[in-house]
């Protein structure tokens, strides 16, 4: 007999839901697992950064907020970090600092974005903290000096000068403010910085001075008054227990080395970049730094030990690569910075051996070295000097360089390139971009006979004039350079002539109007490029046609001694053009001349009464011009010349 049963609810639904599967599964007999019904799942894509942090810039006590955007599978995780240290609960796009203090000026914030496919570290950004310190801000200045010679042109221009005129610098109106006492031997050229903040301090025009004994300052541009100046800041670039390097046997660079090349600044990234040189007991070291402009703090995990090899056979090889040996070696050309890598170029000491050819390049953020180039891997010798003016550079990124005596392999290969790789004793032009190498050069057609006499090209560095136009309307890229052999060589950038055995391939050659060998640099303002060579007077060659005048147009009534002088010159645009050379001797003097006619000394501070505006000499120094004042580095001090109260 048939007794019905009683379902609850729950089983009632169960029993449609059921009934509606099967029914599903049966239709058209087909399975409910093919593809079309159940899509295989997408891979997951990692995190990129689509918007980097920027720099910020806040008052003291006020927070600061980074943000990043980010692409890629979610979800996404973000977490922020300061100075690479994890900041807990800093889990967003978008991160906000509590109140700023002056310990957190030259912080760097970046941001590490996870998901399940991967992770990805922002570029850091860095915090600027500026003071509300009273006192009135210092008068503006229109130019920042932040690299050798003014520009990677090094064209020895500062075009921005208001307030010297040749009207006022004269020795009733100008000369001697006073100095700024340093620890040691100021071989490096002097950098300028307009408005910096300084924490706790105010805004400031500030110097910057490095010195063979190794340390970092920053002075207060305008503080100068007699032997009182004030000190920003100062730092060691020593480890501890090491000392500044002794000379090597070597009287170049004597007693000390410590910090020989020029630095490079890049207010982008708040840094000043320097290489110093340092010994413990038997061991040497170089190493690159990046400091804080406002506080002096080593940036981006500084300092970096210095260390190369490069595939050769050449001096100091061993297993088939060139080392690089600290103790053979200083930094003595400056700093060149493109973009966002940092070059170094390396001096022997004296022409003591074993000794090569080598330019180093490191990245900007990190101080990781990027590249390593040898010049002379498979011979000997060819260390790059230029009395310490710095590698130029063109807009193009080429880099170019004079390189002292060295192995130089006559036979050439196909494309006219030494075949063994060996340079020395070449105007080089190299590649900036990695892997580094010889693009082009120039060789003497004596370029061996120069080398083995000690007569070579590399006592002088380069300048790259603007672009010029010949005769035929053509534009012309032209760089000039000259040596130990008073040959001025004008060459065109864009083919520099090689070499070859019966005569100089060369774009122009002057013969017989420098005096002496050039251990300087010649400089360029409104179409006319400066000579100051060994026992010669400044000198003037205008430019037309895209050839220099094969006499001078003009000169000055004074002579330079060894080692000569670098010029440098200010301006107002093209007009109040004056050319300043620091002569060495027993003492040194400061000159000026009007751009226009270097017979007419404006001023040298040996003209006042009573040795007002004395000051003692030191080799190779250029001197810096920069908001209306002279700036000279001396063995003890930088001396700051102005317009007297």
């Amino acid at each position: 007999m048939f007794v019905p049963r009683t379902f609850s609810f729950s089983q009632y639904i169960f029993a449609i839901v059921a009934i509606i599967i099967v029914g599903a599964a049966g239709c058209g007999g087909g399975s409910t697992s093919s593809a079309s019904n159940n899509p295989a799942p997408t891979a997951a894509t990692a995190p990129s950064i689509t918007t980097q942090p920027a720099n910020q810039a806040v008052t003291l006590g006020q927070p600061a907020t980074f943000t990043v955007a980010a692409t890629g599978t979610a979800p996404m995780q973000y977490q922020w970090r300061k100075n690479t240290a994890s900041i807990s609960g800093a889990n967003a796009a978008t991160y906000t600092t509590p109140a700023t203090t002056a310990a957190d000026n030259g912080a760097m914030f970046d941001v590490v974005v996870t998901n399940p496919a991967g992770a990805v570290t922002s570029s850091p950004a860095a915090l600027t903290v500026n003071s509300t310190a009273p006192g009135p801000p210092p008068p503006a200045s229109a130019v920042d000096v932040i690299t050798y010679h003014y520009d990677n042109m090094r064209s020895g221009q500062n075009p921005k000068e208001t307030i010297l005129t040749p009207a006022n610098v004269t020795s009733p109106k100008f000369g001697l403010l006073g100095s700024f006492a340093v620890d040691g031997k100021v071989d490096a050229q002097p950098l300028y910085l307009s408005g910096v903040a300084i924490p706790n301090q105010g805004t400031k025009n500030v110097l910057y001075v490095v010195t063979e004994h190794d340390t970092v300052y920053a002075f207060d541009a305008d503080s100068v008054n007699g032997n009182s100046s004030t000190k920003l800041w100062s730092s060691s670039m020593l480890a501890t227990g090491e000392t500044p390097s002794d000379d090597r046997g070597c009287g170049q660079v004597t007693p000390e080395i410590g910090i020989t090349a020029t630095p490079v600044i890049d207010r982008t990234r708040n840094a000043i970049y320097v290489v110093a040189m340092s010994k413990s007991g038997s061991s040497y070291f170089h190493r690159i730094h990046a400091l804080d402009l406002t506080t002096g703090a080593e940036l981006f995990g500084g300092p970096k030990v210095i260390s190369a090899t490069f595939p050769g056979s050449g001096a100091n090889s061993s297993n088939g690569q060139v080392v690089f040996d600290a103790k053979q070696y200083k930094e003595r050309p400056g700093l060149l910075q493109i973009g966002g890598t940092i070059y170094t170029t390396w001096s022997s000491h004296c022409d003591i051996a074993p000794y090569t050819s080598w330019v180093m390049s490191y990245n900007a953020d990190t101080l990781a070295q990027v590249n390593v180039l040898n010049l002379v891997p498979n011979g000997d010798d060819g260390a790059i000097w230029m009395s310490g003016a710095a590698p130029a550079a063109d807009s193009a990124g080429n880099i170019y360089f004079i390189i002292g005596n060295g192995s130089f392999d006559t036979t050439l290969a196909a494309n006219g390139l030494p075949a063994n790789g060996n340079c020395g004793n070449c105007f080089a032009k190299i590649s900036s971009t990695a892997p580094m190498q010889l693009l082009d050069y120039f060789a003497t057609n004596n370029t061996v006979s120069q080398s083995s006499s000690d007569t070579d090209f590399g006592s002088g560095g380069p300048l790259l004039l603007p672009d010029v136009t010949d005769g035929s309307g053509a534009t012309r890229h032209l760089t000039v350079g000259s040596g130990k052999d008073t040959a001025i060589f004008v060459l065109d950038r864009d083919n520099m002539g090689k070499f070859t055995s019966g005569s100089n391939s060369v774009y122009q050659e002057i013969d017989g109007q420098l005096a002496g060998g050039v251990f300087a640099k010649p400089s360029y303002f409104n179409g006319t490029v400066y000579y100051g060579a060994v026992g010669d007077s400044i000198k003037a060659f205008p430019i037309s046609a895209a050839k220099l005048a094969t006499t001078p147009s003009s000169h000055s009534s004074q002579t330079f001694p060894y080692p000569g002088a670098t010029p440098s010159i200010s301006a107002n645009g093209t007009t109040a053009g004056i050319v300043w050379a620091v002569e060495n001797g027993s003492g040194g003097v400061l000159h000026a001349y009007d751009a226009t006619n270097l017979g007419t000394e404006l001023y040298n501070s040996n003209q006042a009464a009573g040795g007002r505006d004395n000051f003692a000499d030191n080799k190779y120094i250029t001197p810096v011009v920069g908001n209306g004042k002279v700036y000279v580095g001396t063995p003890n001090s930088v001396a700051a010349f102005g317009l007297l109260p």
